[in-house]
């Protein structure tokens, strides 16, 4: 059996991120239901986000970092996250 799953789309990010922002309005903008976790205010939040890049093999060191049911995404770019939603 599969754990269900908090939330189909969850955005790594920082307070200070400008990208972080324009991402959230974004999804904000299309209605879809993320989760936005901080990860210098949260460490298990840090700490998921290390274990999912490293699994994925996905170099991290900068936010946003969007996770798409599984799927991440460093950064970005709005024909990608289209594609992954």
């Amino acid at each position: 059996m599969v754990a269900p799953r908090e939330a189909d789309v969850i955005v790594y990010k920082t307070e200070w991120c400008g990208v972080c922002k324009q991402v959230q309005s974004y999804l904000d903008k299309k209605g879809v239901k993320y989760v936005a976790k901080d990860i210098e205010k949260d460490s298990t939040a840090a700490g998921e986000l290390r274990a999912k890049a490293k699994e994925k093999g996905v170099q991290t060191g900068s936010v946003p970092v969007i996770d798409v049911r599984g799927e991440l995404m460093v950064g970005f770019n709005r024909a990608r996250l289209e594609q992954l939603l």
